[in-house]
């Protein structure tokens, strides 16, 4: 059961997405076939970049520029988030989204030129194309980066939630977001890839619809006692097809990017990256396990004032939830997908729901 809109008026923002904060932009590439499962994605903040957080509670992350995004080090602002399949190999991504920065002028003045700034992280989906030799390269993170745009993100399996699965379901992209009383914004955006399960074993719903506000997932019936049978069937023999291969450091990992208007401090972006971590682990069991490289941005873009303490409190309390929303989204966003190398149920295909998303999802 939702808990409905949250305490003091709070609702999701016009495209309950990450966009909904003013001058971010979301950019997917996506390649699939003759071996390919994986893609890019990239979220771009306005010319001048936003404040930057960053917080890695995975035991096996892979990651770029993370130092940088340390409080106590120089550099105060960020010009975009890049997410990536290929596990450290897709980390060549950023390099062609920094490479596009630069050409558009954008960056940290440094003598005579600029330096963008392009803080990435990957996911683990290596082989599940079929090939182990397709990775997200500077290229296609260049081809994220052109198809930025301040419209609804499109969820599921695409950009770096392509090759995405989650506790032996289907992962990928989702989004959310929350305008609070005080007219700032908070907005998510995550690609699902873990190694433990969004779904509770015991009744077969998402841990994350008791977090939806009103009737953001739409119409969600109680699966059947049939239904939860099935599921807990399908989960056990996804584990057992994983075997070792879940329990080793870095082959899963849940991204988090979360983005707001109000103005913040470095360190409290790191904050702010921190709490995105209570909404993975509400949505996610087990998380942060080391197998997992769970790491989340916090974006500021300081077009609206700095919070007083009461708003900050309420900022990071709609933080957290709009994490755990997205991650909601992500699930029943993302369809089921076959390749040569196994096949991996979508939520919805797993329980015979024909329900839709109230939002926009990739083709199945």
């Amino acid at each position: 059961m939702s808990r409905g809109a949250a305490p003091g008026g709070a609702r999701p923002g016009p495209t309950n997405s990450i966009v909904d904060v003013p001058g971010i932009r979301v950019g997917h590439a996506t390649r699939r076939g003759d071996g390919w499962l994986t893609g890019v994605t990239v979220v771009l903040p306005g010319d001048d970049g936003a404040v930057a957080g960053v917080d890695v509670r995975g035991g096996g992350p892979g990651t770029r520029e993370t130092d940088l995004l340390d409080p106590r080090n120089m550099v105060q602002r960020a010009h975009a988030v890049v997410l990536t399949g290929g596990s450290a190999f897709g980390l060549a991504a950023a390099d062609g989204v920094m490479r596009a920065l630069a050409a558009d002028g954008r960056g940290l003045p440094v003598g005579g030129t600029r330096v963008p700034i392009v803080p990435a992280a990957v996911v683990f989906d290596l082989g599940r194309g079929g090939s182990f030799d397709t990775c997200p390269d500077g290229a296609l993170g260049a081809a994220a980066y052109a198809a930025a745009a301040d419209t609804p993100p499109i969820l599921g399996a695409v950009g770096a939630g392509t090759g995405a699965v989650a506790g032996g379901l289907k992962g990928g992209v989702g989004s959310a977001s929350t305008v609070l009383t005080d007219g700032s914004t908070v907005g998510a955006l995550v690609v699902v890839n873990a190694a433990g399960s969004t779904v509770d074993p015991a009744t077969g719903q998402l841990y994350a619809a008791r977090f939806a506000m009103a009737a953001e997932y739409g119409p969600l019936p109680a699966p059947t006692a049939g239904q939860v049978a099935a599921l807990r069937r399908e989960l056990t023999a996804q584990a057992t097809r994983a075997g070792s291969v879940r329990a080793q450091p870095g082959t899963a990992t849940t991204l988090a990017v979360l983005a707001t208007d109000a103005t913040l401090t470095k360190a409290q972006c790191a904050k702010l990256a921190g709490i995105a971590q209570d909404g993975l682990a509400r949505a996610i069991r087990p998380v942060h396990t080391m197998a997992d490289g769970d790491t989340a941005f916090a974006l500021a873009t300081g077009d609206r004032p700095a919070p007083d303490p009461a708003a900050a409190f309420a900022l990071l309390d709609a933080a957290a939830d709009a994490v755990t929303r997205a991650i909601g989204h992500a699930m029943l966003a993302a369809p089921s997908v076959n390749t040569p190398a196994g096949s991996w149920l979508g939520y919805r295909d797993a329980l015979g729901s024909t329900a839709e998303d109230t939002r926009g999802q990739d083709e199945k």
